[in-house]
């Protein structure tokens, strides 16, 4: 099973552009990330630029329309996040737990959708979906 890890800092939604976090802080989370990779459960991981550096594309109406960043009525945004293969949900949220994170900082754990989660209906409507998926990992 796979599951998204999100990363949630409060406070990162009003972030500077170019904030940063420390260094301390990043090595912390790089001994998080070693053990997850030697674990053998990491499938990849990134961090995010604040919002302030963003963009949110909206469609109200049925046309996209751009907004620039910082956004106000934003409440909570994501910082970065895990993705990793486990057994089970109960195996995903433990891994969440021993990340080292501060007490501004929340983990949302999402499974991620498999094929075999659709109706046949909607698994023949995205037919070509696995070759697109590996064809994105090479």
């Amino acid at each position: 099973m796979r599951f998204m890890m999100l990363m949630i800092p409060r406070g990162y939604e009003s972030a500077e552009p170019g904030a940063m976090p420390s260094a301390d802080a990043v090595a912390a989370m790089m001994k998080y990330n070693e053990e997850l990779q030697k674990a053998g459960v990491l499938l990849a991981l990134d961090g995010l630029h604040p919002p302030s550096m963003g963009a949110r594309v909206s469609f109200e109406g049925g046309k996209p329309r751009v907004t620039d960043g910082p956004f106000a009525e934003a409440k909570e945004v994501l910082g970065g996040y895990w993705m990793i293969q486990v057994k089970s949900r109960e195996e995903a949220i433990e891994w969440a737990k021993r990340c080292p994170g501060s007490e501004n900082e929340v983990i949302e754990v999402r499974q991620v959708q498999e094929m075999d989660d659709f109706p046949p209906d909607v698994q023949k409507a995205a037919a070509g979906f696995d070759e697109m998926q590996k064809a994105v990992k090479k």
